[in-house]
C-alpha cells in the first residue's frame, strides 16, 4: 500500500477517533491518537524536518481559527478541555494530525492554490458538518448558513495557506541540505 494512502487513512482514524469520543464527553482520546499519528509520521514519513517546522504553525492556526469560531458564537464543542472558551484539546490532536498529512497525502496541492482552495471550501465546512451531525461532537450556535458562510470563506484561505507554508518548509529544508 502507497505510503500517501497509509497517511491519509490514519488521519481519518485519528479525525474519527476525536469527532466520536468527543461526542461521547472524551477529550483526551483524539490528541493520543493524533501523536501517536504524528510519531507514526515522523517515524516512516521521510519529512521529519519539514513535518516538525510545520507543527507549531498548524497548530497555531488551528488554535486561532477554532478560537474565533468560539468568540464569534458560530460553534461550540463537545468534550471542551481544557475550556469551553478555547480550541479544545481534541480539536487541536485533529489539526496536529492534519499537519501531518501536508507533505504526504496532501503534497499533490503544492502550488496549486485553487484547487487547495476548492477542496477546503467544501472539505473543511463538510467536516464541521460531519462532526456536528454525526457525532454531536460540534454545535452549531449561528443559523447553519451563516456558519457554512463563515467556514467555507475561512478555509478558501487556510488550505492554500498550509500548503504554501508546507511547500516553503520542504523548499527551506532542500536549500539547508545542498552543500
Amino acid at each position: 500500500m502507497s505510503w500517501k494512502i497509509v497517511n491519509a487513512i490514519g488521519y481519518q482514524l485519528v479525525w474519527l477517533t476525536s469527532v466520536a469520543r468527543a461526542g461521547h464527553g472524551d477529550p483526551y482520546s483524539g490528541p493520543l491518537a493524533a501523536i501517536a499519528f504524528a510519531v507514526f509520521v515522523l517515524a516512516f514519513g521521510g519529512q521529519r524536518r519539514s513535518d516538525l517546522q510545520l507543527v507549531p504553525l498548524v497548530l497555531a492556526i488551528g488554535f486561532l481559527a477554532d478560537g474565533a469560531w468560539i468568540a464569534l458564537h458560530l460553534l461550540d464543542y463537545g468534550a471542551p478541555w481544557p475550556s469551553a472558551s478555547f480550541t479544545p484539546a481534541w480539536m487541536l490532536g485533529i489539526w496536529l494530525a492534519f499537519g501531518m498529512t501536508l507533505n504526504h497525502s496532501f503534497a499533490f496541492l503544492k502550488g496549486r492554490h485553487a484547487l487547495a482552495a476548492l477542496l477546503g471550501a467544501v472539505g473543511g465546512p463538510l467536516a464541521y458538518w460531519s462532526a456536528a451531525r454525526g457525532f454531536g461532537a460540534v454545535h452549531f450556535i449561528a443559523p447553519p448558513p451563516v456558519v457554512f458562510t463563515c467556514l467555507c470563506l475561512a478555509w478558501i484561505a487556510l488550505a492554500p495557506l498550509l500548503m504554501l507554508l508546507a511547500d516553503r518548509m520542504h523548499v527551506r529544508r532542500q536549500q539547508m541540505a545542498a552543500p
